[in-house]
């Protein structure tokens, strides 16, 4: 029986529940890489190149780990989303990059919503791709979204809430890859956490609302990601005491749209840019002065 891979980074954040629905459906075999370590990272940092974001020299360490393990790798391009909704470039070559730094077979799909592939497309092409039949695929596709669809409703709802919570309220911008990544942002979460901030996410609120919302910020930007992210911030800044801006260097449309946002928002902020030679050690630091300004420590 066939094992996919699948790199915990970059596209995990966003569709792991769906994949892994969708292969237990069709009872595939698959492999998850660990949360990031030293160890991945530096696998990622030695085959990349220095003008890669970290978030992509991540995803990177993720396919050396994993590339002795499994039969397959999944690894999709994404182009965009329609109506001036692009992603950031290295969603569309990753596929390429990983094409030609690994000897491995790699299971692939593209989302280009511009030239009509679409997701229910892509996962129809892997379940072929694994020779599954097509009412299988289209039960195991059923399975997933309907799943998907739950999941994101809980979560618009839990975000809902959280923004009625009389306790600091701090709401994190930035990328799921980077804000959930065990060495990216994880760390930043633990310590809000253990100092009693309510911790709202971009990430958690319906993409429909936010993207439109994004407009109260900037009328141009063709991100889609990063119109999500701004929306999210026009959707609760009546609602929060701070936000954290979390990305990973040098990420060219968060350099763009975090800049936008920074300099027509009315809220006390933080940027926060990471790199690999960033330590926890200044973060806490610049962390534990932001929270004393917002007056974080009335929590205890």
């Amino acid at each position: 029986m066939n094992t996919v891979g699948i790199p915990r980074s970059l596209f995990y954040y966003y569709y792991k529940d769906i994949w892994t629905d969708f292969f237990d459906s069709l009872k595939i075999k698959y492999i998850i890489s660990p949360v990031t370590n030293k160890e991945i990272m530096d696998k990622g940092l030695k085959v990349s190149n220095s003008e890669m974001c970290l978030s992509l020299k991540n995803y990177l360490g993720h396919v050396d780990y994993l590339k002795d393990k499994c039969d397959y790798i999944l690894v999709p391009r994404i182009s965009n989303f329609k109506n001036n909704n692009q992603t950031c470039t290295n969603f569309w070559v990753v596929y390429d990059i990983v094409k030609n730094l690994f000897d491995v077979n790699l299971l692939h799909y593209n989302i280009d919503l511009e030239k009509g592939q679409t997701l229910k497309k892509g996962l129809y092409k892997i379940g072929k791709t694994l020779n599954k039949k097509h009412s299988q695929i289209k039960k195991a596709y059923k399975y997933a979204i309907t799943r998907e669809k739950k999941r994101l409703k809980k979560n618009h709802q839990i975000s809902q809430n959280k923004l009625k919570v009389k306790k600091t309220k701090i709401l994190i911008v930035g990328h799921p890859y980077n804000i959930y990544d065990e060495l990216i942002g994880k760390d930043i979460i633990k310590y809000l956490i253990k100092n009693k901030i309510e911790i709202i996410y971009s990430d958690k609120f319906n993409p429909k609302i936010t993207n439109h919302l994004s407009k109260e910020i900037s009328k141009d930007l063709y991100f889609k990601y990063s119109k999500d992210n701004l929306g999210a911030i026009a959707y609760c800044q009546d609602h929060i005491n701070g936000i954290i801006f979390i990305s990973s260097f040098p990420c060219a449309p968060d350099s763009l749209a975090n800049e936008l946002a920074m300099r027509k928002i009315n809220i006390p902020y933080l940027n926060l840019v990471i790199d690999d030679n960033s330590s926890f050690t200044g973060l806490e630091t610049r962390l534990e002065s932001f929270l004393d300004m917002l007056g974080g420590k009335l929590n205890d």
